[in-house]
């Protein structure tokens, strides 16, 4: 979780107010959680919302018709495949930078860190838009500027997975992170919004408005994030995450990341035992160590394939839908927001039923397997009427972004402060860099090959979504196997 840090400048001078100082400190602690969860929220939306320009300019940078101009080099017969290269530029360094960036957040100031992150993610989303204005058509500039803008942007994962889960306990873990995850929808549909607004007259400012408001909330993060309770002279259950080591061993449960009552993690906020703490410094955890806790390398190689899918849309959707429906630009935009909106139920969903029997591996199986013929169904029936393109479009958004919303945010954040650990939380930076660092780089293959396989008809491109997203069900079926036996145990009637 890093270094602990000084209380943030802002939160300073909201004590002086009337209202701050006079709080008890468990109301103190229930604002914070709650003030917490929702700025961590618009954070990482803001994030997305930088991601998603470049699946809207696509088709202005390399147009259909054939008489409008678009914009070199991306306006020649293999366009795809360098638009594909640059996504596959911007995602490749993302996955690198993943990885080092959960090593580093537990050996920093995670508001710092966020800081730096998200000003220098606004300054190369804004460099990509400046290309416009400065009349830059090499492809290496554009390559660059998507290097450092993926691996800056790795900078705001692990951070915000670690400051929810340090004020929020394992309870209800599931929907919490559900409703808090669906800032990645949150963040592409605001960032389809404005880049739509641009794309058709100025595609620079599609990426320079995003580029400046993120900035914007990394100034704003410095001022106000609290990372940690202690930050702020809070205590959550006596200052330190506990696990119950009498209770069952977590592998013979059969989930690798199922709650129970005997497993006490990070207490709830209405905790009486709220006050001002000490803390005993715990070291960061090893890669290897990490790995060897049950349930990562599943859930990472897992992740690999449903993340494939997942930013298959993200940075193609807006393009495949005006290619195919043959919709402007803008229209294409508004549309695959659809898409998102459905990976907000998804996820929230998925989060829930989670939570309900405790038996995350087999949430997600059920709505991968169950994504497998929405999507074929998605490619052959959707262009027959836009009631149907949008139906599919909620329907392939809840179950393909449903369970990589549930492994990103509380599968990562049950590993991370698994039993094993001891109670050393240190982990769950390490942990959460290491299952979307490898999900990661199945996000940078899959637009690479649609790039590549469009040529050929989209078609195949589907076949390709269908073929990753059985891997990633059939990866889960060991811990399914573990669920299902739990869930035996555990009813009175079988």
């Amino acid at each position: 979780m890093g270094d602990r840090g000084s209380e943030p400048i802002g939160i300073l001078l909201l004590r002086q107010l009337p209202f701050c100082s006079s709080l008890s400190p468990i109301a103190k602690v229930n604002c914070f959680k709650f003030f917490t969860l929702i700025f961590t929220f618009f954070i990482y939306s803001t994030y997305h919302l930088c991601r998603k320009p470049i699946s809207i300019v696509k088709s202005v940078l390399h147009p259909e018709n054939s008489t409008d101009p678009g914009w070199k080099p991306f306006d020649g017969k293999n366009g795809d495949s360098l638009l594909g290269s640059i996504d596959l530029a911007f995602l490749f360094a993302y996955a690198i930078g993943m990885f080092f960036s959960g090593h580093m957040a537990e050996r920093m100031n995670l508001r710092h860190f966020l800081t730096f992150g998200m000003i220098g993610t606004g300054i190369f989303t804004a460099l990509f838009g400046f290309g416009r204005y400065w009349d830059i058509h090499a492809l290496g500039f554009y390559i660059i500027v998507q290097v450092f803008a993926g691996l800056i942007g790795s900078s705001g994962w692990p951070p915000v997975v670690t400051c929810v889960a340090n004020w929020f306990g394992k309870g209800k873990r599931g929907l919490v992170m559900g409703l808090w995850n669906s800032h990645t929808s949150i963040g592409n549909i605001l960032g389809a919004l404005v880049a739509g607004a641009f794309v058709e007259y100025n595609w620079g400012l599609s990426f320079i408005v995003p580029g400046v408001i993120i900035a914007v909330m990394g100034m704003l993060t410095f001022l106000f994030l609290v990372p940690h309770p202690q930050d702020v002279g809070c205590e959550l259950s006596n200052g330190s995450i506990q696990t119950n080591h009498d209770s069952n061993d977590y592998e013979s449960r059969g989930d690798d990341d199922a709650t129970s009552d005997s497993e006490r993690l990070i207490a709830e906020g209405n905790s009486e035992n709220a006050s001002v703490m000490t803390h005993q410094p715990e070291a960061a955890i090893s890669f290897l160590k990490a790995l060897r806790i049950p349930g990562v390398i599943e859930y990472s190689t897992c992740l690999f394939f449903a993340k494939l899918v997942s930013y298959t849309f993200l940075f193609w959707l807006p393009f495949y839908i005006e290619k195919t429906a043959h919709f402007s630009a803008s229209k294409a935009a508004d549309l695959s927001t659809l898409f998102d909106v459905g990976g907000i139920v998804g996820g929230i969903l998925a989060g829930v039923l989670s939570d309900i029997h405790g038996s995350r591996a087999l949430t997600c199986a059920v709505m991968l397997l169950l994504a497998a013929p929405v999507l074929f169904m998605y490619e052959a029936f959707a262009k027959a009427s836009y009631a149907l393109n949008i139906v599919f479009l909620l329907l392939s958004g809840a179950l393909v972004n449903g369970p990589y919303a549930l492994i990103t945010t509380a599968v990562a954040a049950d590993l991370g402060t698994h039993a094993s650990l001891r109670g050393n939380a240190k982990a769950l930076s390490t942990v959460t860099a290491i299952i979307d660092g490898t999900g990661s780089i199945g996000a940078a293959l899959g637009p690479l090959l649609t790039g590549v396989l469009s040529h050929t008809g989209w078609r195949n491109v589907f076949y390709m979504l269908i073929a990753a997203d059985i891997c990633a069900f059939l990866l889960l079926l060991r811990l399914c196997a573990k669920d299902i036996l739990m869930l035996i145990r555990r009813s009175p009637h079988l």
